[in-house]
């Protein structure tokens, strides 16, 4: 027994807790879990930033943008690449300016609007990152290594069980307010 009455079962080095019940107990586990994933996305993330200086003299975010154009071969927006990395346009033009600046990517001016540019890998671009893509899936695998081959599957599920109902939410909420605005 815990100290809130909830029983515990070992199974292998893992205890799971049954809960009482009672709302509280299970909001306490929630918050447990959330702050678990996030200390966990954060050592992840962390251990990826490091790897990627130390390996690349690159940084997570570069690694970013040239993934995005990587899935994007015939190129992309600005506006279309921050969208896609959920950033805003500064964020990118930076990271832009000095793979440009280094023969990474090429920005070129759209064909029927000339305010607009468009990004794409050159050659050693790609070459760069295939490099850095092949390193990142093999510290990826170590990272999650711990995780038993038969749980991967339904924790993806789970985790996109949860995006999944977070953003039938998040519609449901912008709905709420554009009917209060009508």
């Amino acid at each position: 027994m815990t100290q809130n009455g909830a029983k515990t079962q070992s199974i292998g080095s893992v205890k799971k807790i049954a809960p009482k019940g009672d709302a509280e107990t299970v909001q306490k586990m929630r918050l447990r879990l959330w702050i678990n994933m996030l200390r966990t996305t954060r050592h992840i993330e962390n251990t990826l930033r490091e790897r990627f200086k130390s390996d690349f003299e690159a940084t997570l975010p570069r690694f970013d943008v040239m993934a995005s154009l990587f899935r994007n071969p015939d190129g992309m927006t600005m506006t279309h690449l921050s969208e896609s990395l959920m950033v805003s346009n500064g964020n990118v033009t930076g990271i832009v300016e000095r793979l440009v600046d280094e023969g990474l990517v090429n920005r070129t001016a759209h064909d029927t609007d000339r305010r607009t540019a468009i990004v794409v890998l050159t050659p050693e671009g790609l070459s760069t990152f295939s490099e850095m893509a092949e390193e990142h899936h093999a510290w990826i695998n170590e990272l999650l290594e711990p995780i038993p081959q038969g749980e991967i599957q339904h924790l993806t599920e789970l985790l996109q069980e949860l995006r999944d109902a977070q953003t039938v939410e998040l519609h449901k909420t912008r709905q709420a307010k554009r009917k209060k605005k009508d």
